[in-house]
C-alpha cells in the first residue's frame, strides 16, 4: 500500500511554497521539483522540471499516486486481494483467464525475457523464492531439506504458463504461483513515465527502489547523473557514474537482500535451474534499456547467469550492461560497448 506522498523543491529539499509576487513580470522560473512516497514495500522519489505551479505539482502526486495503487493491486503478492494473488490462489488455472492490460504487459515481456536467457529469468519460480524466505511466507527456521526444494522446484517453469494475446487471457499446463517482483518495479517506473508524458511533462527523473527512468534535462540544461553503486552492504559509495537524458535504468545484486545461517550467505536471488540461491563471482549488474520494466528483468536474468554466461549474453542481445565482479578482496569492472554511450569519464 502507498504512504503520504512529499511534494519538495529538489534543489533544497524545502516543503513546496508559493509566494505571490504582485505588480512583478518576469519568465517563469523552472526549477526540478520531487514527488515522493511509499508504494512496493519501498519508496519512490520522482522528479519534473516545471514552473512554480501548486495545482499542477498536487494534481501529478495525486495522479502518481493513483498509477502505482493501480500497479500494485494487479501484480503485488504481498496483497491477497491483488489480480496477480487471485490467479495465484485459484484452482482453474487450466482455464484461460483473462487479465488487465497492465498485467498482460508484464507477463509477455516476463516470457520474451525468459526465453532469451534459457530460462534464467522465470516468474514460476514464486514457490522456491517462498521456500528460502524472501516472499510474503516469511523467513524460513531453517535451510529448505533437499526433498522439499525437489518438490518446489517440480512445479515451475515459465513454459507451463501460456499467454493467448487474442483474448489477453493466460493459462497454466499445471498449478503455478507467478512472482513479478524482479519485473513489476520496472513496469511500475515506466507506468509513471507514461502517466507524466500523458500530462505534457517531458523532462523527469522517476525512481522507484533503484529503478530508474529518465527523459529530458534539467534546468541548466545538463543530463541526469546517476549513480551505479559500489557493492558495500556496509554502506553507500559509487562505483561509477552515468548521465541519461533518456532510457530506464536497473540494477541487481546480493550485497543488500540476504541473511544467513549457519555462516552461510544466501542471495535473495534464486537460480530457477537449481531452486537455490545464486553463488558466484558477479556482484552487481546494471542494464540499460528503451524501458526500465526490460531493464529490471534483464538485470536479474544476468545476475542467475553470472558474469562470463552473462556477459555473453548480453553481447548477442547488444544489450547495455555493467558489471561489478569479485576478484580476491576487491571488484573489477566490465562492461558492454553499448554501455560506453552512458558512462562520464
Amino acid at each position: 500500500m502507498s504512504r503520504p506522498v512529499r511534494v519538495t523543491l529538489a534543489s533544497t529539499l524545502a516543503v513546496l511554497a508559493l509566494v505571490a509576487l504582485a505588480g512583478c513580470s518576469f519568465e517563469p522560473e523552472e526549477k526540478t521539483w520531487e514527488i515522493s512516497g511509499g508504494i512496493f514495500g519501498t519508496r519512490y522519489h520522482i522528479n519534473v522540471v516545471l514552473t512554480d505551479d501548486r495545482e499542477t505539482l498536487e494534481d501529478l502526486s495525486q495522479g502518481i499516486t493513483e498509477v502505482l495503487e493501480t500497479v500494485d493491486a494487479s501484480m503485488s503478492t504481498w496483497r491477497e486481494d491483488s489480480e496477480l494473488s487471485r490467479f495465484n490462489s485459484s484452482d482453474e488455472q487450466s482455464e484461460w483467464v483473462p487479465v488487465s492490460d497492465p498485467l498482460f504487459e508484464v507477463l509477455t515481456a516476463a516470457q520474451r525475457v525468459s526465453e532469451r536467457s534459457g530460462g534464467a529469468f522465470d516468474i514460476t519460480i514464486g514457490p522456491v523464492v517462498n521456500l528460502w524466505g524472501f516472499g510474503p511466507e516469511g523467513r524460513p527456521d531453517k535451510v529448505p531439506e533437499d526433498q522439499v526444494l525437489a518438490d518446489r522446484l517440480a512445479s515451475t517453469g515459465f513454459r507451463f504458463l501460456e499467454l493467448a494475446p487474442e483474448k489477453q487471457a493466460i493459462r497454466a499446463g499445471r498449478k503455478q504461483y507467478l512472482d513479478l517482483s524482479a519485473i513489476a518495479k520496472g513496469y511500475g517506473v515506466d507506468a509513471v513515465a507514461r502517466y507524466l508524458e500523458s500530462e505534457g511533462v517531458n523532462r523527469y527523473l522517476v525512481e522507484i527502489g533503484g529503478e530508474v527512468r529518465v527523459s529530458g534535462r534539467k534546468p541548466d540544461g545538463s543530463a541526469w547523473r546517476l549513480a551505479v553503486e559500489q557493492p558495500d552492504a556496509e554502506g553507500r559509495q559509487v562505483n561509477r557514474v552515468v548521465a541519461m537524458d533518456r532510457n530506464g535504468m536497473a540494477t541487481s545484486g546480493d550485497y543488500r537482500n540476504y541473511y544467513e545461517s549457519d555462516g552461510q550467505r544466501f542471495s535473495h536471488t534464486i537460480d530457477p535451474a537449481t531452486g537455490r540461491p545464486v553463488d558466484h563471482r558477479l556482484a552487481s549488474v546494471t542494464v540499460i534499456d528503451d524501458s526500465s520494466m526490460m531493464a529490471d528483468a534483464w538485470a536479474t536474468a544476468f545476475t542467475v547467469l553470472g558474469f562470463e554466461e552473462g556477459y555473453r549474453l548480453a553481447l548477442q542481445e547488444n544489450l547495455a550492461v555493467y558489471f561489478i565482479v569479485r576478484e580476491g578482496e576487491g571488484f573489477e569492472t566490465y562492461h558492454t560497448p553499448a554501455f560506453d554511450t552512458w558512462l562520464i569519464e
